[in-house]
């Protein structure tokens, strides 16, 4: 991690609180960052604001989820309110649980608390087992949790949240595993003000593309630039730029580093062609291949820096 992280020992890292949310569950999976001094804070616009401000040094916010797609308090503060870039990314497997108080049965509850991207992955066991019951969105997980088991212990009031929560605060675990599908996990990224992570053989990059005009073509001709070059795209959505009904802008992961010639030359062409393009960070890749796919990009990049240099020998 450059930056902030090699300058402070134990920096002040800012996620999305109370105690008990998936969030800070992923942060504790990172040893660096769980060293820091965490900052739990109430929404994720409250924790990129507070990296943005210098508040604290980084930032942990959930960005996609496998089921639900983009947490768009996220993505949408990265690429609108904020100036910040992303230094890594973090997968969680996540299990959604439906937390009580003591004594609560199924049949009692009449309100669910969770932050929405939580309760939309249930949305088949809320219908299936809780026909007509009440969502209530709140901030996070935890603060559904923590409500519950507080001002809002009514003896009718339930919250979807992990089972640590359950033992935070004091709950029951009443159902485990009441996300809609199988293999649910959620991306988290690290954010800060500055700083690009080097190139590891493993990378991605994020950015926002901006369109000149909306014509026929415009995303084609985007997209081109990419196939033309064998760019991997891993993501591809359209967002509303919030200017007027109709516009909208697209946030893309690719695979490489910017500090690659032929990522840096797409970005180059990209950013001529169109209105504009919002960079938004390149960092290492998650997943558990990474570390392999890492050592195989090196190894490449040394087999081939030694053809050239036995090339470049020959001049002359």
């Amino acid at each position: 991690m450059p930056g902030p992280t090699a300058a402070h020992s134990r920096p002040r890292v800012g996620y999305l609180g109370p105690e008990g949310t998936f969030t800070e569950q992923a942060l504790l999976s990172q040893e660096d960052l769980a060293a820091g001094e965490l900052v739990a804070l109430p929404s994720i616009p409250d924790v990129l604001v507070a990296v943005e401000r210098g508040d604290v040094e980084l930032g942990f916010v959930g960005i996609e989820n496998s089921i639900e797609g983009a947490v768009t308090a996220t993505v949408d503060t990265l690429a609108f309110e904020t100036e910040l870039l992303i230094q890594r990314e973090v997968i969680l497997g996540v299990q959604m649980n439906l937390l009580v108080p003591s004594g609560v049965g199924l049949a009692d509850v009449r309100r669910v608390l969770s932050i929405p991207v939580a309760t939309a992955q249930c949305r088949n066991f809320l219908q299936r087992e809780l026909q007509g019951v009440q969502t209530v969105a709140v901030a996070s997980t935890a603060q559904g949790a923590r409500l519950v088991a507080g001002d809002e212990d009514d003896g009718h009031t339930a919250a979807i949240a992990p089972a640590v929560a359950a033992k935070v605060y004091g709950l029951e675990v009443l159902a485990t595993d009441i996300e809609d599908h199988a293999d649910n996990a959620t991306r988290f990224v690290v954010v800060s003000r500055t700083g690009i992570p080097a190139p590891t053989g493993h990378d991605k990059t994020s950015i926002v593309v901006f369109q000149r005009t909306d014509r026929p073509g415009s995303l084609l001709a985007i997209l081109q630039e990419f196939a033309a070059r064998s760019i991997n795209l891993t993501k591809l959505e359209s967002r509303p730029t919030k200017k007027a009904l109709g516009e909208y802008c697209f946030l893309m992961d690719l695979e490489g580093h910017v500090g690659e010639e032929l990522i840096a030359d797409c970005l180059r062409d990209l950013k001529s062609k169109v209105a504009d393009v919002k960079y938004l960070g390149s960092y290492p890749a998650a997943g558990e291949h990474g570390p392999a796919r890492r050592a195989e990009a090196d190894a490449a990049w040394r087999d081939a820096n030694l053809w050239v240099e036995a090339l470049r020998r020959q001049i002359g």
